[in-house]
């Protein structure tokens, strides 16, 4: 991997990890594009994934030395509440990595078919929330474990994570800030959970096969810089209901997808 495909690679992980339409499809995309070896590239998805996971910490750092604080006064306060809402939505991406993890990473084939079907159906998930009234619902337990499903959903690459759980909540009539915030929280375990699995799953031989120690750091840094934009720029447009644009572009990037393959 040459440190040009892993700015490329790292700028569309970090974009489209936030932005609603398929951090997974793209990169499958820019690996079929680009050449890229499945066994080469596996290390520095991991890697990326990192990235975004550091900028989302970043953006919601606040937030999140909130939440810590609550939890250390070790009452059923507001704090601890809302994080137990977000352990409860990881329950079904958890079933989904412990009983049918091989069967998802072998959708990672570079399947141009499988993932321009996908961004159909994210195509349709964000154009249906252009269709409710937005709400002002505070997120309840039954919401969140409905958002944790629709992420589980997202494991499919060309569903989006973002735009699966956004849309969820949104249809659910949850608040727009609420659901924006709540939908980049809950991916921080299940990322960094998957993450450590592959790395374990590495041999030594397999973690560097074909990737200099340039191209990492230049896709890690593409990464985390374009992911802290896109999630701040994410947030205002979940605000402002803007995302008929992004349903759009994922549904011509679903079509042209599958005319490639």
């Amino acid at each position: 991997m040459t440190w040009l495909e892993a700015l490329i690679l790292g700028l569309v992980q970090g974009l489209t990890e936030f932005l609603p339409v398929s951090s997974s499809g793209h990169l499958e995309i820019g690996k079929v594009l680009l050449n890229i070896e499945i066994q080469e590239s596996l290390s520095f998805t991991v890697l990326v994934h990192f990235a975004t996971v550091l900028s989302t910490i970043t953006v919601f750092f606040q937030d999140i030395r909130k939440l810590s604080a609550g939890l250390l006064q070790f009452k059923w306060n507001e704090e601890t509440i809302y994080v137990s809402k977000i352990l409860f939505s990881m329950v079904p991406v958890l079933i989904v990595g412990i009983l049918f993890r091989e069967e998802v990473e072998s959708l990672f084939s570079g399947n141009l078919v499988l993932v321009g079907s996908a961004l159909m159906v994210t195509a349709l998930l964000l154009i249906s929330t252009q269709l409710v009234k937005p709400g002002k619902k505070k997120i309840p337990f039954l919401d969140a474990l409905l958002m944790g499903i629709a992420q589980a959903l997202a494991t499919i690459p060309g569903i989006s994570r973002s735009g699966a759980t956004i849309s969820t909540g949104l249809l659910l009539k949850n608040g727009r800030s609420d659901v924006a915030q709540f939908s980049f929280l809950m991916v921080l375990l299940p990322i960094i959970g998957a993450a450590l699995l592959d790395i374990l799953s590495l041999s030594s031989a397999e973690s560097s096969a074909g990737i200099a120690t340039s191209s990492l750091i230049i896709g890690f840094l593409a990464a985390y810089l374009s992911g802290y934009l896109a999630c701040r720029w994410m947030i205002n447009l979940v605000k402002k209901g803007n995302l008929y644009w992004f349903a759009l572009y994922c549904a011509i990037v679903g079509v042209v997808s599958i005319v490639f393959a």
